[in-house]
């Protein structure tokens, strides 16, 4: 069997094969509430055969989303109307997972098609959706021309500690049965982790061990909600791509130290810390971010998942078999193409056509193929 397509565990999950759907998010929630929109665009890749599949990120406090529409966990509200969508995933044989976000410095954010830039009078206008005031861990603005934010006082930092862990709480009984943290892209963890945005002189920050410990707390905290038996993922981002800013070294160490307590895998990623110097030009091709991956597996002894610019079943294969990641996430090649992994079964010559697919849909494709040839029309 192709390594792509073999099982691999976590705890007491076990996943039908390599492939994860990264979060991505839609913008569709009302009020941080999941619709039919999100049971639909997840559900087509549980329908895919994928073996992990996250709901986007979701924010863990209301002023922690970074736009109006993003999917929240900060009520109990939000569980039921969670509940059909990892529902689904589980029953179709995907591993309903979920990636649990604070913002912090880029909350109140325009949706990326209305500017991705800060809420302002203008949407107020047009939308009815006011700014709201971000929170971080030092008053240091994410771009020129954003608003500075709030620094977290020692209250705010242990009351978003308790969010995370209630969050995990929802989300177990929305019937989620992974979870992985957003620490990458410029979101609160990662602002805490990178000297580019921690400036503070107190026990959050200044040296690594401080920079480290509110990520190191969030794992802790969701750890005394999330069961034992379920796997704990965090995505952090590999390098800022910034002089002075974060390294692979870097995060090496700090995927040790959330290994000692309670997560499994990696999801490496990088970039996004934001700030007025533009980082390094890196060369982007597929798997780019793959080296990453493997450098924290080998070094950190730890899991990871590899992500960034991946689309050919044979390069991702290659990914897994030699050990460079444990697992592959694939996120906008599945917005073009859901049935992806079905695809790959075929061309790494694990499945004749349409044999994997959903007996509904694989059974009339199988029909119409044998048909084709017979009638010789392609």
């Amino acid at each position: 069997m192709a390594k792509l397509l073999s099982p691999f565990s976590m705890r007491d999950i076990t996943f039908k094969n390599r492939i994860a759907v990264s979060p991505m998010s839609q913008y569709r929630a009302e009020d941080g509430h999941a619709n039919a929109w999100h049971l639909v665009h997840l559900g087509r890749f549980a329908l895919g055969g994928a073996g992990l599949v996250f709901a986007e990120a979701t924010a863990v406090e209301r002023d922690g989303r970074r736009t109006h529409g993003d999917l929240g966990l900060w009520e109990d509200s939000h569980i039921e109307t969670l509940k059909p969508v990892a529902e689904f995933l589980n029953a179709e044989g995907a591993v309903a997972g979920i990636q649990l976000s604070h913002a912090g410095r880029k909350a109140s954010e325009r949706r990326p098609w209305h500017g991705e830039t800060p809420v302002d009078d203008e949407d107020v206008a047009q939308r009815g959706e006011e700014p709201w005031t971000a929170i971080a861990p030092s008053p240091v603005p994410y771009a020129d021309g954003w608003p500075t934010p709030m620094e977290m006082t020692e209250h705010e930092i242990a009351r978003v500690l308790q969010s995370f862990a209630d969050a995990a709480r929802r989300a177990l009984f929305a019937g989620f049965k992974a979870i992985e943290v957003y620490a990458a892209h410029g979101f609160l963890i990662h602002q805490f982790l990178s000297p580019v945005s921690n400036h503070r002189a107190d026990a959050w920050g200044g040296s690594p061990d401080n920079r480290a410990r509110f990520a190191v707390e969030v794992a802790k905290s969701i750890r005394q909600e999330w069961p034992e038996h379920l796997p704990l993922l965090f995505r952090l981002s590999a390098t800022d791509w910034l002089d002075g800013g974060l390294g692979v070294e870097d995060v090496i160490d700090i995927a040790r130290r959330l290994k000692d307590h309670g997560v499994d895998m990696i999801d490496c990623s990088s970039g996004g810390i934001g700030g007025k110097n533009r980082p390094r030009r890196m060369k982007i091709e597929q798997g780019f971010q793959i080296p990453f991956a493997q450098r924290i597996r080998e070094e950190a002894d730890i899991a990871t998942m590899g992500v960034g610019f991946l689309w050919d079943a044979l390069t991702c294969e290659k990914i897994v078999e030699s050990g460079q990641a444990d697992m592959i996430a694939l996120a906008r090649e599945l917005l073009d193409d859901p049935h992806w992994l079905h695809h790959a079964a075929q061309v790494l010559g694990a499945a004749s056509a349409f044999d994997d697919w959903p007996i509904e849909s694989g059974w009339w494709l199988s029909k119409r193929q044998r048909l084709i040839e017979k009638l010789a029309l392609r």
